[in-house]
């Protein structure tokens, strides 16, 4: 039997443990079938990114007309966009698809290096977000899309609900930089889900949220709704950062395969 496909739509990590390749792998381990249209290329490895390059907003429409007119998919996850044109060509054709989207609003790398366009912001917030069955902002992309800082856990509930007037359904706020034990809120505006975890001492954590947003989207296409989807890809995230592993010189990636170990 053809496994249930999930579709990302993100930048190419060289390095192998963020972007295409970690949602790919996260698939997989979840025992759906990855595709992929890629976006842009990094060079880039354990220290940072050393560099970038957006794919021609021909070459993105044309993947994403392949993959969706003659396959489809189950679950759509965006990633890294880059710039507005690559946002609009993608939010154009993501209007048109049923399936459950997740939204990862990529803006910088795990060390800090921008990797979306100032420009582009904007166009996320219009296009993007109001297509969005689940948006998964972290604390920095919380007050980037809105200008609400989140201080404390406190302050997550009125993060999430001014993510939510910018037009999706869910939104997952992760809380996981704020002190104390991670916590991540999940809200439509009505229901309200808190998932806690522990806090592992483990500096390679380079993918957690390409592989949290990836886990998502697979488990959405499996059948589970967005509270228990959530909950699960939570479960698979918080083993991935406890098997982290080092990897060159600097932050080494989460294991996606650690189920398997």
């Amino acid at each position: 039997m053809t496994p249930p496909c999930v579709l990302t739509i993100a930048g190419s990590d060289s390095g192998g443990g963020a972007g295409i390749q970690a949602d790919l792998k996260t698939m997989l381990a979840l025992g759906v079938h990855g595709m992929s249209v890629v976006a842009a290329v990094t060079a880039q490895n354990s220290l940072g990114v050393q560099g970038y390059w957006e794919l021609p907003a021909e070459a993105v429409r044309a993947q994403l007309d392949s993959v969706l007119g003659d396959i489809g998919a189950q679950a759509i996850k965006t990633g890294m966009l880059a710039s507005p044109e690559l946002v609009e060509v993608v939010a154009e054709a993501l209007s048109r698809v049923e399936a459950p989207i997740v939204v990862d609003p990529v803006a910088v790398s795990k060390h800090g290096d921008p990797l979306l366009a100032p420009a582009a912001v904007q166009t996320v917030i219009s296009r993007l977000l109001p297509l969005a069955t689940v948006v998964t902002p972290n604390l920095w992309e919380v007050e980037q899309l809105t200008s609400v800082k989140v201080e404390d856990e406190d302050d997550l509930r009125r993060a999430a609900d001014a993510m939510l007037a910018l037009g999706p359904t869910w939104v997952l706020v992760k809380g996981g930089h704020l002190p104390g034990p991670p916590v991540d809120l999940l809200t439509d505006g009505t229901a309200e889900f808190r998932f806690s975890a522990e806090r592992h001492d483990n500096r390679h954590t380079h993918g957690t949220g390409c592989t949290l947003a990836s886990a998502i989207a697979s488990y959405l296409a499996l059948g589970e709704d967005v509270p228990r989807a959530v909950e699960m890809a939570k479960e698979y995230v918080t083993g991935a950062i406890s098997y982290g592993f080092p990897l060159g010189a600097g932050i080494g990636p989460v294991d996606h395969g650690w189920r398997w170990r």
